[in-house]
């Protein structure tokens, strides 16, 4: 069973929802600002849910070899730590802005929290996800596929700036699952993806966002929400 470290709950978190598809250079630029401002006592920690259209991001381990069609969509240095990932419509982005030294007191706490934000998220559907040593993210059994099949459901992947957290986790509900074939996703070639719609849980975005609120709460505490925060942009 994973142990995870309880967290500083006493200052609520703004939570926001964008509810167009946000450009990958909008977000980036967003996040690094909304860190920074967090990191001089001027703007107030953030989760924030979005979509984006398709393209990959290409971590700071990311090799040139897993990028296999790198002129079907746009590709992107992400700065977060990882490989490639894919994000597109249908799938769930959450960036998460917090003062982790604060709320956790280390990285390790931070990411083993934000893994059963996801697990205790996909629970809320029957579906049950899990995590493997040396391989990052959330994964579901597929023992209908033989045994030892294990695909993954959800990426996560941050980066820490003057102790403030961004980028943050990605949840597959219905995207294009075949889009992924144009990375080695995550540099993991034995396992692949898979999203609720291919395990058969039809949900709707709204939906998980409801479940990501009551498990995000149970990690952190109270969140407020603010709208889509970057409605005037």
């Amino acid at each position: 069973m994973m142990t995870v470290t309880k967290a500083d709950t006493r200052t609520p978190i703004g939570w926001g929802i964008s509810d167009r598809l946000v450009d990958y250079e909008t977000a980036l630029t967003f996040m690094t600002s909304r860190a920074e401002a967090i990191a001089n006592g001027a703007a107030d920690e953030l989760i924030w849910l979005l979509e984006h259209p398709p393209l990959y991001t290409a971590g700071t381990s990311a090799k040139r070899e897993d990028l296999l069609a790198p002129d079907r969509f746009p590709v992107h240095v992400a700065g977060r730590g990882g490989q490639y990932t894919y994000h597109g419509p249908g799938q769930r982005v959450v960036y998460v802005m917090l003062d982790v030294r604060r709320r956790f007191g280390d990285v390790r706490a931070f990411v083993h929290a934000l893994e059963q934000i996801v697990i205790d998220t996909l629970a809320a559907f029957n579906i049950r996800g899990e995590v493997r040593e040396g391989r990052v993210g959330v994964w579901v059994r597929r023992p209908e596929r033989g045994e030892g099949v294990e695909d993954k459901i959800a990426a996560i992947g941050i980066r820490l700036r003057r102790w403030i957290s961004f980028h943050g986790l990605s949840i597959n509900v219905a995207p294009e699952l075949e889009h992924f074939s144009g990375i080695v996703a995550c540099g993991i070639v034995e396992h692949g993806v898979t999203s609720f719609e291919d395990l058969g849980q039809l949900a709707s975005l709204p939906e998980v966002d409801m479940a990501l609120r009551a498990a995000f709460e149970r990690a952190l505490g109270p969140v407020v929400p603010i709208g889509d925060p970057i409605a005037d942009l």
